[in-house]
């Protein structure tokens, strides 16, 4: 139809001086009359289309409200041999048997027939000498560095109230391995406390 209105000339084109007005006006009223077929034949296809929307949609609820009704009968005929008080009572003995099965568990873990009746505080004892053996080895084994033999120069005198850059930079050395002495001594202590 689309065809027909786009081939059909317009009447003024064609109009030749052999051709009655007539005619032409024939043409044109053809040509309105294909337009408003092809407009109602436009209109009539998207009525059909939306119908045949609305049914696919239709048709798809029907099938989900079916298969919903099935799933809920299937649900209804499992559930009808539940039981809740039936439920507990098995959830109780799943619990119970894994009770069981742990306490056989443990038995199998403890050791039967070895002498294990050690005596904590020789251990620790003997665990002490064993370190402290460790600690002397290896104490034997560290190199000092040779200390100088001549005497240290004589400290200048000090103005009450000021001191002098090298006092100061001296007492801060003093400051520096009295904090190392602490941090070694809390190391001790942490490894005296680690080893008992």
């Amino acid at each position: 139809m689309e065809d027909c209105v786009r081939a059909f000339p317009p009447p003024c084109c064609n109009r030749s001086p052999g051709r009655p007005r007539k005619a032409a006006l024939q043409a044109l009223k053809r040509k309105k009359r294909f337009e408003k077929q092809l407009t109602q034949i436009d209109g009539t296809l998207s009525t059909i289309e939306f119908q045949r929307e609305a049914l696919e949609n239709s048709h798809t609820n029907t099938e989900v409200l079916r298969n919903m009704g099935i799933a809920a009968k299937a649900m209804k005929a499992l559930h009808e041999n539940m039981d809740l008080n039936k439920i507990d009572d098995l959830m109780q003995e799943i619990a119970e048997q894994q009770d069981v099965a742990q306490e056989i568990s443990e038995a199998f873990s403890q050791r039967v027939g070895f002498d294990d009746n050690f005596d904590e505080d020789e251990l620790m004892a003997e665990l002490e000498e064993l370190e402290q053996e460790e600690l002397n080895k290896k104490m034997a084994n560290i190199r000092l560095p040779n200390v100088p033999s001549s005497s240290l120069p004589a400290q200048p005198d000090r103005v009450p109230g000021r001191m002098s850059s090298t006092s100061s930079s001296a007492h801060r050395s003093r400051a520096a391995s009295s904090r190392r002495a602490e941090g070694e001594d809390d190391d001790i202590k942490q490894l005296a406390a680690w080893a008992t």
